[in-house]
C-alpha cells in the first residue's frame, strides 16, 4: 500500500510516464513532500534500471546507483501502453489523478491516444506537466522542436557551457546533469504552483519547461551582459568576472573557495593572513580595483593558501569571511553539516544486505517535513495493488497479467 501520509504533498497523486533523469528527478522531488507518485513503466521497465553502477554485492541486479538515487519514494506499474486495455487502465488512473508528467518527444503521448486534451476531458482538474528538449508547440513551437536532447545538448545550447571553462577559449560541461536536473526542479515548481491554481478555480492545465530555456534561466547574468555592456561573455575559469576576490585558491591539500569582494571583508581577509599592506595597495585598494587587478590579488592570496592546508584555512578563515573548502564525496560523507541535515541518507536496496546512500531531501519543512519512506521500486511492484484502487478485480488482473498487458 501507499506509505504512510506525510509532508505537504499529501493526499495528492501523481501518474509518473518519465524515463532518465529530468523527469524522474521532477517526479522524486514531489514524493519526497508527500506526493503519491505512480511510476508507469514498460514492461520490460524503465531503460535507466539497467545503467548502474551495481554494488558488487548485487545479488539481484533490479537496478543500480542511477535509478536508485532518483526514484525513491514511488510506487510502479507496468503496462503496454500500446495495448487498448492498458490505455483504459491510464484512463483509469488518470481520474481521481491530480498530476500527469511525462518527458517524452512531443507527439508520443498523443499517438499512445493519451495526450492532455485526452486526459482533460476525463479529468478537468488534471495538471499535466511535460518536459522537453525544445519545449512543446503547445506554448511555443521551436523550430528544434523534434530534436532529442539530453543534458549535454542544453548545456550547451543554453548557454551553460560557453560561460563554464578553464579558460576563455574552452567551453566545458558541468559535471551533474543541470540540463536535466534544474529544468526537473522548475517543472515540479510549475506542478506546484499550477496545483494551487487548480484548487482556486477546479481547472487544471498543461505546462512544459524546455531544458535549454531552464537551462538559460541559469545563466541569466549572460543576458543582461549583453543588453547593458554589449558582451558576450565566455568562460572565466574559477573566478567571478564581476567580483574580486571571488573564487577558487590553492591549498597544500586540494582547493579552497573565498568570497571578500566588499572591502569589510577585504579588509578582514588581510588581517587574517596578516597581510594588511594589501587594504592600502592601490591595485587592491577598492573593489574595482580588485576586478582590475585580479591577477595581482589572486596572487597574493594564493601565497597565502597554498602554504596552508584546507583544515588549517577552515580554522582560521571559516566563519569569518565567505570560506568553503572543495570537498569530494568522501569528504562530504564524513561531514557533520550533511549529517545533521540528512543530506546523506541510507535506503534499502534489494539484492544487498547492507544500506546504500544517497542524496537526501534538500527542501526542510518545519510543519510539513518531507522523508524517504521507500526504497526505489521494483519494476511492477505494486502493479496488483494499483490495479485494485482503481476497481480491478482479482479475475480481470489475472487476465492482464495472462495476456502480457501489465506486468
Amino acid at each position: 500500500m501507499a506509505a504512510a501520509g506525510f509532508g505537504a504533498l499529501h493526499g495528492v497523486r501523481v501518474i509518473d510516464f518519465t524515463q532518465m533523469l529530468a523527469g524522474p528527478f521532477c517526479t522524486q522531488l514531489l514524493a519526497d513532500q508527500g506526493a503519491d507518485v505512480v511510476k508507469v513503466e514498460p514492461l520490460k521497465g524503465d531503460d535507466c534500471r539497467i545503467a548502474g553502477p551495481y554494488h558488487p554485492d548485487d545479488s539481484l541486479r533490479a537496478f543500480g546507483g542511477y535509478f536508485a538515487s532518483v526514484n525513491r519514494n514511488k510506487r510502479s506499474i507496468c503496462l503496454d501502453l500500446k495495448d487498448s486495455d492498458a490505455r483504459e487502465v491510464v484512463l483509469d488512473l488518470v481520474q481521481d489523478a491530480d498530476v500527469v508528467v511525462e518527458n517524452f518527444r512531443a507527439g508520443v503521448m498523443e499517438r499512445l491516444g493519451l495526450g492532455y486534451e485526452t486526459l482533460r476531458e476525463r479529468n478537468p482538474k488534471l495538471v499535466y506537466a511535460a518536459i522537453r528538449g525544445f519545449g512543446d508547440p503547445r506554448t511555443g513551437k521551436s523550430p528544434y522542436s523534434e530534436w532529442p536532447a539530453y543534458d549535454v545538448i542544453a548545456q550547451a545550447m543554453g548557454g551553460l557551457m560557453q560561460i563554464n571553462g578553464p579558460d576563455s577559449q574552452t567551453p566545458l560541461k558541468v559535471g551533474p546533469g543541470v540540463g536535466d536536473l534544474y529544468p526537473a526542479t522548475l517543472c515540479a515548481f510549475g506542478i506546484t504552483a499550477a496545483l494551487l491554481h487548480a484548487g482556486r478555480t477546479g481547472q487544471g492545465q498543461f505546462l512544459d519547461v524546455a531544458m535549454v530555456d531552464a537551462v538559460l534561466a541559469l545563466c541569466e547574468r549572460t543576458i543582461y551582459q549583453n543588453a547593458y555592456q554589449g558582451l558576450v561573455p565566455h568562460p572565466d575559469g574559477n573566478r567571478h568576472p564581476l567580483l574580486s576576490p571571488f573564487g577558487l585558491f590553492k591549498a597544500k591539500d586540494g582547493f579552497v573557495t573565498l568570497a571578500a569582494h566588499f572591502d569589510a571583508w577585504w579588509a578582514k581577509l588581510c588581517e587574517l593572513i596578516g597581510r594588511p599592506d594589501l587594504v592600502r595597495d592601490p591595485r587592491c585598494a577598492t573593489a574595482e580595483a580588485r576586478v582590475a587587478n585580479r591577477d595581482f590579488v589572486y596572487g597574493q592570496l594564493e601565497l597565502f593558501t597554498a602554504a596552508h592546508t584546507k583544515a588549517e584555512l577552515a580554522s582560521l578563515l571559516g566563519g569569518q569571511i565567505p570560506f568553503g573548502p572543495v570537498n569530494n564525496v568522501a569528504e562530504i560523507v564524513a561531514d557533520p553539516h550533511f549529517a545533521i541535515r540528512e543530506m546523506v541518507v541510507e535506503v534499502e536496496h534489494p539484492g544487498v544486505v547492507q544500506p546504500m546512500r544517497v542524496a537526501g531531501i534538500p527542501v526542510k519543512m518545519t510543519d510539513t517535513p518531507g522523508r524517504v519512506v521507500r526504497r526505489a521500486p521494483l519494476a511492477g511492484e505494486q502493479t496488483d495493488e494499483i490495479l485494485r484502487e482503481v476497481g480491478l478485480n482479482e479475475s480481470r488482473i489475472t487476465d492482464l497479467h495472462a495476456r502480457h498487458v501489465v506486468r
